[in-house]
């Protein structure tokens, strides 16, 4: 008999990180194709809506425990219910205690916290629910409020990759953060 995959719920003072649904489609769209926000992501602008679509169904039913595959869930305003962005995670296949994490956040949102609050959310859902021992992230070294972010939440810069990776028609630069479940520990109890 197979396990029910329960619906995926996190809460934060000012934020509810859920799962996609059908109504967030328009938002989605909307700062998929915000060049600004585009520019450090992995698509390209215009972001066609048969793809929102593909992608919000996808991400609607997704087990977030299943290792292999970026589970991406919508960062929504509890006050007013509004999408601001998503954050995701993937479970390394062959290392299923080690994830990568990112988060996008609409660009009218950008610098109130809202992604050191989603992140640091995702963080204790990684570490203190499904104990796993590692989490990595990787940024573009020109985007400063990435990097700024991850070492705000106490991650270590691992690596800085000299244009290490062709991206947007040319050679970007890149920095990897890590955390390990034993720092995440102790930042907690600090």
């Amino acid at each position: 008999m197979a396990s029910e995959i329960l619906p995926f719920l996190l809460e934060t003072e000012r934020l509810w990180i859920r799962q996609f649904r059908d109504d967030d489609l328009e938002a989605f769209l909307a700062y998929r194709n915000d060049p600004s926000v585009a520019r450090w992501q992995g698509w390209d602008v215009p972001y066609p809506r048969e793809k929102a679509v593909e992608f919000v169904e996808e991400m609607k039913n997704k087990n977030p425990e299943e290792a292999g595959g970026w589970l991406q869930a919508a960062i929504v305003v509890k006050e007013t219910g509004e999408f601001i962005g998503d954050c995701a995670f993937y479970i390394k296949k062959d290392e299923t205690r080690t994830a990568h994490l990112g988060c996008t956040i609409m660009q009218k949102y950008w610098r109130n916290g809202y992604a050191v609050e989603a992140t640091r959310r995702l963080m204790a859902y990684l570490f203190d629910d499904l104990h796993l021992r590692r989490l990595i992230a990787d940024t573009d070294v020109e985007n400063t409020g990435s990097w700024k972010t991850l070492e705000k939440l106490g991650f270590r810069r691992e690596a800085h990759f000299v244009e290490n990776i062709f991206f947007k028609g040319h050679y970007a630069s890149e920095y990897h953060y890590a955390m390990l479940d034993r720092e995440w520990q102790m930042l907690k109890s600090a």
